[in-house]
């Protein structure tokens, strides 16, 4: 016959200190149980409020990165346009979904005519990271224009609201041309000298 082990209290207690004790086991066990319970209840509050936290650092970023869109846009292809690139078209958000060949993504901005076009990647401060992010995107790009018989040849930009100078570097160093604030407007920083722009 199966028993159940009893707590190991002392000998020679009375029926009713044994009886005590016990219920002071069982109250322990409860605020014990109570704690976990409570414990948990935090940490999932903690996870939501981090959640929420994530989303809405996400939407604000993703505002901030349209303002910047609006206000380089506009004077884009006057400033390319001194560099001897005309693009007779400009516009923001585009989106490649082609999944019967795995090409899927987004570009900010695109200039283009009828030989080139440019890709034009918009952060409020590029990293390491978007930027290579960004050599995959054209990569995506120039195999779906493959796909699609355009032959034209595909260049990259990398605008940002703050750059610091090694993200600068690894852009220019990539082949994408660097649009970055001066003043009240942008400059455009075009990779020269031991770099040159890419081709895609």
């Amino acid at each position: 016959m199966e028993t159940t082990a009893l707590p190991d209290y002392p000998r020679g207690l009375t029926f009713e200190q044994v009886w005590a004790a016990q219920m002071e086991d069982r109250e322990q066990l409860r605020k014990l149980r109570e704690n976990q319970e409570e414990t948990a209840r935090q940490m999932k509050e903690t996870d939501r409020r981090m959640k929420e936290t994530d989303r809405q650092l996400g939407k604000l970023g993703n505002r901030f990165g349209e303002m910047i869109e609006y206000m380089v846009l506009p004077n884009l292809l006057e400033k390319f346009r001194k560099l001897g690139f005309i693009f007779t078209k400009a516009y923001p958000h585009a989106t490649i979904e082609d999944g019967k060949n795995n090409i899927i993504t987004e570009i900010d901005i695109t200039l283009e005519n009828g030989d080139k076009v440019m890709i034009v990647e918009v952060k409020s401060k590029p990293e390491i990271a978007d930027i290579v992010e960004h050599v995959e995107r054209m990569q995506k790009v120039r195999a779906h224009a493959d796909l699609h018989g355009d032959k034209r040849i595909f260049l990259g930009a990398v605008a940002g609201m703050v750059f610091s100078d090694n993200e600068k570097l690894y852009a220019l160093k990539t082949g994408f041309y660097v649009v970055e604030p001066s003043g009240d407007t942008f400059n455009i920083i075009v990779p020269e000298g031991p770099y040159s722009p890419k081709e895609w």
